[in-house]
Formats: structure tokens, sequence, C-alpha cells
């Protein structure tokens, strides 16, 4: 005679079948207990930790300025370390220090350009912060013609950070291609928009150098996030100036 049909399969009791809903019940609330630790607890306590790293960006501006007053690239990386361990750094990324503008050098990059020949070694225009022009640029060619590389001039703060060392601010932007000045009508770099895909380029190099021993981010950083710089080039971020603290002695 067949036994009639209870809904529960052959060899599950009801009391095991409890403890399987019991279990699976665990996991939802697994999640929403993980949100509150991380929403309440750990991002507070870590919002803390960050405000108290960045002092000295508080009175930092967000924006360089030309020789003449016409606002520049934006910053979006900052390095904490002596001088000596930011350009080590740098070079260990192979980033080469960018010569000095002069008769000389923009004769040479002129023949690169023509000749198409890489130039590791190009010079960048002076931007301003603090009331003077860069104190470190340093740039990474790309393929045989200087008219397109990566950059980046950096500005010593005028705080230290939290651990004594110099904060150095910069502005990391790619050249795309050579153009003329939408402001001056000057042959300059044009620049691409996207600042934060150079920023992203940098801190992947500097990563690889295996000389960080942190690398974080400021949100909001820039509460305006779409502009143009002095050569009349758009730039647009997503406001995050990215931090990176330099391995002592490096």
């Amino acid at each position: 005679m067949d036994q009639p049909f209870s809904g529960i399969p052959s060899g599950e009791t009801p009391t095991k079948r409890r403890r399987q809903w019991n279990r699976l019940a665990v996991i939802p609330v697994g999640v929403i207990v993980l949100y509150l630790v991380g929403a309440y607890v750990v991002a507070p306590m870590a919002w803390k930790r960050y405000a108290r790293r960045h002092p000295g960006l508080n009175d930092v501006p967000g924006i360089t300025q030309t020789a003449a007053g016409i606002p520049g690239d934006p910053l979006n990386v900052a390095l904490i370390g002596t001088e000596a361990e930011v350009k080590a750094i740098l070079l260990a990324g192979k980033w080469f220090s960018a010569d000095p503008l002069g008769f000389r050098s923009d004769l040479k990059i002129a023949a690169d350009t023509v000749l198409k020949r890489a130039d590791d070694r190009a010079p960048v225009s002076n931007l301003y912060l603090f009331g003077r022009k860069e104190d470190l640029a340093f740039e990474q060619p790309v393929g045989h013609s200087p008219r397109h590389r990566h950059h980046v001039r950096f500005w010593r703060a005028e705080k230290a950070a939290e651990d004594g060392r110099p904060m150095w601010v910069g502005s990391a932007v790619y050249d795309e291609r050579v153009g003329i000045s939408r402001t001056t009508g000057q042959i300059t770099h044009v620049t691409a928009p996207d600042i934060d895909v150079e920023r992203d380029y940098l801190f992947k190099c500097l990563d690889q150098s295996g000389g960080m021993s942190e690398t974080y981010f400021v949100d909001d950083f820039h509460t305006v996030c779409k502009g143009k710089n002095g050569g009349g080039d758009p730039w647009e971020t997503d406001g995050r100036l990215f931090v990176g603290v330099v391995v002592p002695g490096k």
C-alpha cells in the first residue's frame, strides 16, 4: 500500500529541515550585522583617523595658477616623504626629472618633436602654488615623440605631515598632443580632460615600485569637479586626492 505524501523528502525529518532553515536565516542576519558595524563603527573610526592625518591639507588650494594668475591644472595627488625619498620613488616608478625651461631645452624639445625622438627629460611649463612655481617636476615619455607624455608637478606644502616629514601636493596630468592655447594663442601641450586617469596611473607606477608604505584618498578634496586650465583645456575629476606615504629611507 502506498505511503501518503508528507512534503518532506525521504530521510529528512522536520527537525533536520528546521535546522537547515535556521542556518540559512543566519546569512541575511550576518549581512545586516556587517553593514551596521561597517557603517556605524568602522567608517566613523576611519574618518577620525583620516581627518587627523590631513591637517596640512586644510589650507591647500585645489587649483594651481599660471604666471599670469589664470587658473591652471587641478591638484590630484600628494606624497609624504623627504625630498630625497620622493625623488627616489618617482625614479623607481620610471618617472624622470624634467629639465628646467630654457632656450636650449626649448630647442631640444622642438627637434625631438620634428624627428620623433623620445625625451625622458622634456621640460614642463611652470605653474604656481603657495606663490611659487613647482618644486619638483617629473615626466614619463610615451612612444617616440614628446607630443604626448605623462607628467606631474609637486609643491612642498607649508605644513608637515603627522610623522614630521614634508607633504608634497601635486598635479598629475597627461599631455595628449601639441596644440594652440585657447587663452593665449601660444603653442603648448593640450591636456587630457580626465585627470583621474593620470592620477590613478601615477599611483599604479609608485605602488609597483614597492616604495609605498600606505596609500589612501581624500574624498571631496574638490567640491567643483569640472573646469578649464590655463590653456583653456577642460578637466574633470571625481574630487578625490590620492595620498601616498613613502617608506622612510627609500
